[in-house]
């Protein structure tokens, strides 16, 4: 589930820049999976230092890595 949130959130970058306006019910219901599931995940990825999570927002701020998790297979 790891590989499909950032590839889901590699797809947005790509679409509207570094700073997603979204929250994890919506990532959560466009991948179909539980809210729990979206954030545990993006705290794994926000101690990793790709991302930042605020209400209603997720900013990249290592695309690179993110890319990366993405192209895992």
């Amino acid at each position: 589930m790891d590989k499909r949130i950032a590839d889901h959130l590699c797809n947005r970058m790509d679409k509207t820049g570094h700073v997603l306006l979204v929250t994890h019910q919506e990532i959560a219901s466009e991948l179909g999976t539980s809210r729990e599931v979206v954030s545990r995940i993006l705290k794994e990825f926000e101690l990793d230092g790709m991302i930042k999570v605020t209400r209603g927002s997720i900013e990249l701020l290592d695309p690179e890595k993110l890319h990366q998790k993405h192209s895992e297979r």
